[in-house]
């Protein structure tokens, strides 16, 4: 059963959608006055709040601010009896869900109260998804870094290796931020072509390209009074770079083949993987830009970094993939999470994620043993790397690299050869056969 907290200083008011709201199997709770509305929240349990404007004392668009910092996932419905297309503007721009007027139309309230409580599910499993996990202490100060910062206006870069999981910090630092009833709008600045880049991000007038038959509305006003994520900004084309500076000093854009100037307010995060201060000095990147978007650093450590958090990720991304595929709960066994620390994860935390995955869905079994565990790709880079290639064909290379990998998938699973063909996707009679030509058996 949600929970409901109607905050209104008229008890006829208050009474009034208790009924409706009882009827339709929703509980609901009472604050007559903007304090004891904000502790009753800060006490925990409340799914939706009802909130009246006009109130003695602290009115309802101060209450919305406070609720909105301290519990930011929290949906929060604005009610008056003096609705003006001014006030609900405002009070969605403050970051309410959505706004009543008063006198309240019953089906109105229903549909909303259902609908405001669905999106804060939805909004938990969104924040399940993408929660920022570690207890070492480089996460540690991380975290707080990230705390900190989010409720400010100070543009981000963050920078760290791939698969460490920039993504989300990006989309913590939004959804603590003041506009995190607001859009965040991401965009990969490396998989969009640089002849396309400008119309991605600000947009483009009708005929003002061949292809462009419609006018089409950029990213950056579509994150208009939100965020804009820009990933893998150092990628960026340089004429794009000069477009993004442009619109970060004037807070204007201007769309491809337009004239006119489009005010949008929009606070930017950066992030790459690559170190743009030495392609600021180099010239390969504008240094201007780099300083604009280098207010505040954030480093995502890599997982070689932070090898103590692997059995909390292995652990919680076996229940997430559990639960994502109906499977029944599984549970991962000490010697598999000891072999895991002691890999080299190249790929990070998308890697050890992808493993974890594999894992749980080919084994039969309800614990992962050490036998279902596949080797990443980067577990071999040191053996293939060490092959004596002295005086060798390149077949002769290959056919030793085929048989270093072969055998660590085999030593992986235990020398199931039905479970490793499985894995490798070749048939098992085509295994046997590399098996015997390679001379691989067993001790």
């Amino acid at each position: 059963m949600k929970t409901v907290l109607v905050v209104d200083d008229e008890k006829a008011i208050r009474d009034s959608i208790r009924m409706i709201l009882e009827y339709e199997r929703f509980a609901v709770v009472f604050a007559e006055d903007g304090p004891s509305a904000v502790s009753r929240v800060q006490a925990g349990g409340v799914d939706l709040v009802l909130l009246d404007i006009k109130m003695p004392g602290i009115d309802g668009m101060r209450v919305l601010q406070v609720i909105r910092e301290s519990s930011p996932a929290l949906p929060v419905v604005m009610i008056s009896g003096h609705g003006t297309i001014e006030t609900a503007v405002e009070a969605t721009r403050l970051g309410a869900y959505d706004f009543l007027p008063k006198p309240i139309d019953r089906e109105r309230l229903i549909i909303v109260v259902r609908n405001a409580t669905e999106y804060k599910h939805l909004r938990e499993q969104v924040d399940r998804k993408s929660r920022i996990l570690g207890e070492t202490q480089v996460m540690k100060d991380m975290i707080e870094l990230i705390k900190r910062v989010a409720p400010t206006e100070a543009r981000v870069l963050i920078t760290g290796e791939n698969g460490t999981g920039k993504e989300l910090v990006a989309q913590a630092i939004h959804r603590f931020s003041k506009r995190s009833a607001q859009p965040l709008i991401e965009v990969n600045c490396a998989a969009i072509p640089n002849e396309l880049i400008e119309s991605e991000l600000f947009g483009h007038e009708k005929g003002s390209f061949t292809g462009a038959t419609n006018q089409r509305v950029g990213k950056f006003e579509l994150a208009d009074h939100g965020t804009i994520f820009l990933d893998e900004i150092g990628d960026m084309s340089m004429n794009a770079q000069a477009k993004v500076l442009r619109a970060l000093e004037e807070g204007r854009i201007e769309r491809v083949g337009g004239s006119r100037q489009i005010a949008v307010d929009v606070r930017v995060i950066a992030a790459t993987n690559k170190n743009i201060a030495d392609s600021a000095r180099n010239g390969t990147f504008r240094e201007d830009l780099y300083h604009r978007l280098n207010v505040i650093p954030i480093r995502v450590p890599s997982l070689r970094e932070r090898r103590q958090d692997i059995p909390l990720l292995a652990r919680e991304f076996v229940d997430d993939v559990c639960a994502q595929n109906g499977i029944a709960t599984k549970t991962i066994a000490e010697e598999v999470l000891r072999r895991l620390q002691s890999m080299e994860w190249s790929g990070n935390v998308r890697e050890l994620r992808n493993t974890i995955e594999r894992m749980v869905i080919m084994t039969p079994d309800a614990v992962i043993a050490e036998s279902d565990l596949p080797v990443p790709q980067s577990a071999h880079r040191g053996e293939v790397a060490d092959l004596d290639m002295e005086g060798l064909t390149f077949q002769e290379f290959k056919d030793r690299a085929e048989a270093v990998f072969i055998r660590k998938q085999l030593e992986a699973s235990g020398w199931n050869v039905s479970r490793t063909a499985d894995l490798l996707k070749i048939q098992r009679s085509h295994l046997y056969s590399k098996m015997k030509k390679y001379g691989l058996e067993r001790g």
